[in-house]
Formats: structure tokens, C-alpha cells, sequence
């Protein structure tokens, strides 16, 4: 098994390699667009732990968007299914993740959904802590259990980078205060959402964490229930309708694995039963999604047989 995927995964990256070309790095954060774009890594995590790596698998990138997923993983074990969802919809937009305009539209409405910047600010809110540094902190150890890597950390680079060109999530956060939709105050609410964008990870370290939602919210090595099994269905529904921005349709065509992505380059792909799968690639397409990184999950789902319809 473990050698299947480890040729699978060197056939896959070398068909992402020739597209790299295409895209682009995220220029609007200064620290992303330093990356060089020809670089590209993946591995593959069984539920039993064993991970196979091709490529600039050890690289280290942030979280970004990513990290939706487990700040909503972390507000839905605090404060359960109706609190979380009073805040925030479940619903796809076909809009950019960035968006705002439906929230203009609607004002007072809830974002449609945690996967997009609006629903992620929102969910944030929901995390409890006596101040925003209790509450990285939470959301920090989530990180740590669920990638089964105890050291990660913020970088403090990226995250400096972030707060000088968020503007438009300033707005939206701003815009979600005004409409009473969050209650805390906009710039506690903000440092969170960017402190958890900014948290440094590998392929390896996001393998491990599609690994458990992969496995129904399973730790690969202890077995330890880390999620639990509603929150991981709810969770992996979200990933495929939502978690690829205004892609998510056409992704859940060609490739049909629950999978999120993020514009540093980054996407996890829970291949459910199976194991769970990271990509890496700083070269984005126009929606953010890494050109090699799709490349290469499409060859893996169509390879492997991982297309779950």
C-alpha cells in the first residue's frame, strides 16, 4: 500500500512540475510572494501513521486558509453545532474567498460559510478564552494535536506581513462588528484569524491532520479520538462544497475528495477510509488554489481510484 502511494506521489509531482510555470505567488502578502514558484511537495499519511514524502515535502509554509479548518474544529468542540452556526452559514458562494459584497448586500446577515475570510473571521469570535492570547493559544494546541507535530509555531514574519496588507479583511471584520454578527472587539477578533493564517507547517505535519479527518477524527498513531465523528462528517461536508473557494465545484468533479486550500500554496485532501493527502506549490491560480497542487491531486483521485461519487 505504502509503496503504491510512495509511486503514485513521484508520478504525481513530476506532472505538477511541468505546470508550475503557470501560476503565481500571493503578491499581496509580502512574505508569500518571496517564495520561489517552481517549488513543489506532497505527502501521503495512512491511518496507521506511515507518511511517504516527494518533492519540497519539508518546506515550510503557513497555514493560511487552512487553518479554517481547525479553528472551526475548535469552536464546534467549545461551543457546539448551534452557537458556531448562529454565526455563520453552511451554504457555498461561488464568490472569492475575500469577498464581501453579499455581505454588503445582506447586511446583518450571517457569511455563508466558515471556508470563506467572513465565516472564518466569524467562527473565530466563537472561540472562548479569557483574552485573544488565551484563545491562539487554544487554537495553537489544536494545531499541535491534529498534525501531530508539538512544536509548531506562529511565524512571526508572515504574521507581520499580514496585519500591514489586511485591509480588506479589516473591513470585513469591521463590517461583521457593525452588523452585530461578531461580539468581541474587531481587533482581538482579527489578530486571532491572522495569528492561526500564520502558523508554519510542512506537507508532513498537514498529511497527519487530512490523516485524522481522513479517519474519522482518529489520531494515525494512538488511535485517540481527537474530533469528534459529527464534527468530522460536518467538517469533510464543508471541505467539499466549500474548502477549494470558487473552484469548490469543479474540484468536487475532477478530483471529489474533501479538501481545503490556502493561498501560501498549501491544500489537505482527506481521501476518507484511505489516508489522507498535502500539497505544496506557491504558484497559484486565479481562484488561489496551487496550479501543481491540483495537478497532482487530480492524477492521485483519477490513479487511485479516490474520487468519493
Amino acid at each position: 500500500m505504502i509503496m503504491n502511494c510512495e509511486k503514485a506521489l513521484d508520478e504525481a509531482l513530476e506532472l505538477g512540475c511541468r505546470v508550475t510555470a503557470n501560476g503565481r505567488a500571493a503578491g499581496y502578502i509580502d512574505e508569500l510572494a518571496k517564495k520561489d514558484i517552481s517549488h513543489l511537495g506532497a505527502a501521503m499519511c495512512s491511518l496507521d501513521g506511515n507518511i511517504v514524502e516527494a518533492g519540497y515535502s519539508r518546506e515550510q509554509f503557513t497555514m493560511q486558509s487552512i487553518s479554517k479548518v481547525v479553528t472551526l474544529i475548535a469552536a464546534l468542540e467549545q461551543r457546539g453545532h448551534d452557537f458556531v452556526f448562529s454565526r455563520v452559514g453552511k451554504e457555498p458562494t461561488g464568490d472569492s474567498f475575500n469577498s464581501m459584497v453579499r455581505l454588503d448586500l445582506l447586511s446583518g446577515s450571517r457569511p455563508f460559510n466558515p471556508m470563506i475570510n467572513a465565516g472564518a473571521i466569524a467562527v473565530a469570535d466563537c472561540i472562548d478564552g479569557s483574552n485573544t492570547g488565551d484563545r491562539i493559544r487554544v487554537c495553537l494546541d489544536y494545531a499541535r494535536r491534529l498534525t501531530g507535530n508539538p512544536f509548531l509555531a506562529i511565524d512571526e514574519d508572515v504574521l507581520r506581513s499580514e496585519k500591514s496588507t489586511g485591509y480588506k479583511n479589516r473591513a470585513i471584520v469591521n463590517l461583521l462588528k457593525s452588523s452585530g454578527i461578531i461580539e468581541g472587539e474587531a481587533p482581538d477578533v482579527l489578530e486571532l484569524y491572522f495569528s492561526m493564517c500564520s502558523v508554519s507547517v510542512n506537507c508532513r505535519d498537514l498529511a497527519y491532520l487530512a490523516a485524522v479527518l481522513a479517519g474519522g477524527g482518529k489520531d494515525p498513531l494512538s488511535r485517540e479520538q481527537l474530533i469528534a465523528p459529527g464534527i468530522v462528517k460536518l467538517v469533510r461536508s464543508l471541505m467539499v462544497t466549500c474548502g477549494m473557494y470558487d473552484y469548490s465545484g469543479e474540484f468536487a468533479t475532477t478530483v471529489g475528495i474533501p479538501s481545503k486550500s490556502g493561498v501560501s500554496g498549501g491544500i489537505i485532501s482527506a481521501a476518507i477510509g484511505r489516508f489522507g493527502i498535502s500539497v505544496y506549490g506557491p504558484a497559484l491560480d486565479e481562484h488561489g488554489n496551487s496550479v501543481g497542487g491540483l495537478e497532482m491531486l487530480e492524477y492521485l483521485s483519477q490513479t487511485m481510484e479516490l474520487n468519493m461519487f
